[in-house]
């Protein structure tokens, strides 16, 4: 397993983390939820073990629920708003959490290759074919 570490935080600075790298799972999400968190067409969200999350900063938590009715925990900034991780009940259970990539010091390199809730997506946002593109979480 790689010892590499990647950095992240909010927008003004106040929340800032590191986790191993790559993540277990990056995926892009277009349900209408995280469009709506993110003011965009999409959230780019990686999966790692809970324990490896190192982060610093206080975190405000929103309870959103899911299509499928399961609580979902969006955390953020409370300073500047900035989304910065996603957790579910289930994810607690099975030790991992979600990160929104975007928060990322470094996003060059990102490459998505499963995407979420699709039939959601914007019209105008075209996966590449050769990805996993799943209509349902």
């Amino acid at each position: 397993m790689s010892e590499e570490r990647r950095e992240g935080g909010c927008l003004c600075g106040a929340v800032r983390y590191s986790l191993p790298w790559p993540p277990r799972w990056l995926v892009t999400c277009s349900c209408s939820n995280c469009q709506k968190q993110s003011g965009s067409a999409l959230s780019v969200v990686g999966m790692i073990a809970r324990d490896d999350l190192a982060l610093t900063g206080e975190l405000a938590t929103y309870t959103d629920t899911a299509d499928t009715g399961n609580a979902v925990f969006r955390r953020f900034c409370p300073r500047c708003g900035s989304p910065v991780l996603t957790d579910t009940d289930q994810a607690r259970e099975q030790g991992i959490i979600f990160f929104k990539a975007g928060t990322l010091d470094v996003t060059r390199d990102l490459e998505p290759a499963t995407h979420m809730w699709t039939k959601s997506a914007q019209g105008w946002v075209a996966f590449p074919g050769h990805h996993e593109q799943l209509l349902e979480q």
